[in-house]
């Protein structure tokens, strides 16, 4: 199994990269903090899911830009990273956001068939 995750913050990112797995059923999670970064990736192969951290989600709660967007993403909020997931993964791939760090390992364990 393997998670593509856009989050805001390198250091949470590497961190999440070793704390997430072990609470995941040892699925692989592939981060990245800016949107080429994450279009390169979703185009490189498919994912048992896409996670958006909650940084990003409150960010484009709060309708201000997600750190790391510009250029093809500029202006968009979660919304619009959601329809384009879907256009590069097909429209059934699990999305999972959240704003709340405690429901993290809860909705990715429920979009991978964990519970």
């Amino acid at each position: 199994m393997t998670i593509l995750a856009r989050g805001c913050d390198p250091v949470m990112a590497a961190r999440a990269g070793t704390i997430l797995p072990p609470l995941l059923g040892n699925a692989t999670i592939v981060s990245c903090t800016d949107d080429e970064d994450f279009k390169a990736k979703l185009e490189a192969r498919q994912y048992d899911a896409v996670f958006f951290a909650p940084g990003a989600c409150r960010f484009s709660a709060a309708g201000q830009k997600i750190p790391g967007s510009g250029g093809f993403s500029e202006g968009w909020g979660i919304e619009d990273y959601r329809a384009f997931v879907r256009e590069k993964q097909g429209g059934e791939v699990k999305i999972v956001e959240t704003t709340e760090e405690k429901n993290i390992v809860p909705l990715l364990r429920s979009a991978l068939g964990l519970e």
